[in-house]
């Protein structure tokens, strides 16, 4: 039976490698974990659970990497275990890079290298630092970028690492190639290569992938599709485990077959990737072999296949970003456990509660904020406000030009509103309807500063824009008092009631109830509400 100084460098071992086989390493992590609890030895179920962790993560499997990794931590930040953190956070990184989440994951890369000390192996010492490298180019610190590059080939040369060199190079170039830097990528794959001839190193099929898009970019079209090819043998020679690889490299490919006109050649390949994608769950590699796909057909001059693809790719497109904000949602409850994922828990639910396109409170938010305010007994008033003919800016313009009409009335409302009323709040309730709650005002004071905020839209230089087209809106307001019964669906109602008014006076305009003693009260920028 192995004992204890071998299972740690067996789990050392596992640890540090460059490139893993994620399934079986998952197992044999499995089998080291059972291993340590015979033992008795709490850091070493500890190291072997962080390597499950990993493992999952690199299988795509990211919430349940999530929900083992918080245990991780919360045992080595007990324990002072500087290692161990320094470990669980670049996991905790890769975590948040795949949630799309740049500066988590940034973060958790900083601390990975922090918390560095004597006792970390020399892998760690490169690859820590290379991975900050990678999430500095990922959030667009380029210059700080090229500066930990530069320190991670060093460290490569000083503890004799060419594997880790050649890791890290690859990094390199496709963080420059991302950054629309092709001069600089060249440069670095040439150095890739160099490593690779001096040390009589194979390129793994990532770095010629790297290479082949360069190629591709280069218009080397015929050494491009060498090098995919050279990358998909590699791939399947073992030894390689990524859940979405060969899917790219097929994809790629197919891009570098298609723009040397071998169009036949190209659709095997990129029937192979939708085949990978569809078997593996790949959302984000399928959208883009949607998109090759409509590019694909236009080459061979199928223009009304194309466009048929194109409209499959927006709607795949539409639909990767919400099944993302899905799977965000899912691993991040996955993480709710640990102060940290208190905090982004926090923050999940403030996204939660915000329209994602404004910024703007949303119904979700209105509907657990105004009942306590209507509760309170207090004056309070509310406004519907109602862009009026916004149709007419979607179909004469663009849906994208109204969602830019959009942003800048919800940014006038928030700004105005907050001028007027501190503990107000905007709501965008949906489409182009929004609701304004000022608490503590009554409905004649709220009246005037709702006309002064409709004047401020309406007098707002739209032209540029919308090309001449007028923006303006009509807003029915109602206070409690103006309520069968002091409920949010009643004043709501009363609020439409005036809503609608005003869009059959004219549009434009400011409808509130008239108080017991008055006459009914509009604004306008007109002589008359009629």
């Amino acid at each position: 039976m192995i004992d204890a100084e071998r299972l740690s460098a067996a789990l050392t071992e596992l640890e540090d490698r460059y490139l893993w086989d994620a399934g079986a390493s998952l197992e044999l992590s499995i089998a080291y974990e059972e291993r340590a609890h015979e033992l008795g030895d709490e850091r070493l179920v500890a190291r072997a659970r962080l390597c499950q962790a990993n493992m999952l993560n690199r299988k795509g499997e990211v919430a349940a990497a999530a929900r083992q990794i918080w245990m991780i931590h919360k045992w080595a930040v007990e324990h002072d275990d500087n290692v161990m953190q320094a470990r669980t956070h670049l996991v905790w990184a890769n975590i948040h890079r795949h949630l799309g989440d740049a500066a988590q994951s940034l973060e958790h890369s900083v601390l990975a290298v922090e918390l560095l000390d004597e006792t970390a192996t020399p892998h760690m010492q490169v690859w820590h630092r290379a991975k900050l490298a990678d999430a500095l180019g990922r959030s667009g610190s380029m210059d700080a970028a090229r500066m930990r590059y530069a320190q991670v080939e060093e460290l490569t040369i000083e503890l004799d690492l060419p594997n880790l060199l050649m890791g890290m190079l690859n990094n390199w170039a496709y963080t420059e190639h991302a950054a629309g830097e092709k001069t600089r990528a060249q440069a670095i794959t040439r150095r890739l290569q160099e490593v690779a001839d001096s040390h009589g190193f194979e390129l793994d099929p990532a770095a010629l992938d790297t290479i082949g898009v360069i190629e591709i970019e280069n218009g080397d079209y015929v050494a491009a599709e060498q090098t995919l090819r050279d990358a998909v043998r590699r791939h399947h020679q073992g030894g390689y485990e990524d859940a979405d690889a060969l899917a790219e490299y097929m994809l790629t490919l197919a891009r570098a077959q298609r723009f040397l006109r071998a169009t036949e050649r190209a659709q095997v390949s990129l029937d192979a990737s939708r085949a990978l994608c569809v078997e593996r769950g790949l959302g984000d590699v399928l959208v883009r072999v949607h998109q090759e796909q409509s590019e694909l057909h236009a080459a061979r001059g199928e223009y009304a296949e194309a466009f048929a693809v194109h409209k499959i790719f927006f709607a795949a497109h539409n639909a990767l970003h919400s099944s993302q904000r899905e799977a965000q949602a899912r691993t991040r409850q996955a993480m709710f456990e640990t102060a940290e994922a208190r905090q982004e828990a926090a923050r999940f639910r403030e996204q939660a509660r915000r329209d994602p396109l404004t910024g703007l409170r949303n119904r979700r938010y209105l509907d657990e904020q105004l009942p306590d305010l209507i509760g309170t007994g207090a004056p309070l008033t509310v406004a519907i406000i109602d862009l009026d003919h916004f149709k007419r800016v979607n179909d004469q313009l663009s849906h994208d030009v109204g969602d830019q009409v959009l942003v800048l009335v919800a940014k006038l409302l928030e700004t105005e509103l907050a001028a007027v009323s501190t503990d107000g709040f905007v709501a965008r309730m949906g489409g182009e309807e929004f609701l304004a709650v000022l608490p503590g005002i009554d409905v004649p004071e709220a009246t005037g500063q709702l006309d002064g905020i409709r004047r401020a839209i309406s007098g707002y230089d739209w032209a540029e824009l919308t090309q001449g087209l007028p923006v303006t809106v009509s807003i029915g307001v109602a206070g409690l008092g103006d309520a069968v019964a002091p409920t949010q669906a009643n004043l709501l109602s009363s609020a439409d009631r005036n809503l609608y008014v005003a869009k059959h006076a004219g549009r434009d305009r400011v409808i509130s109830d008239p108080p017991r003693d008055a006459c009914d009260r509009s604004y306008s920028d007109s002589a008359s509400a009629a």
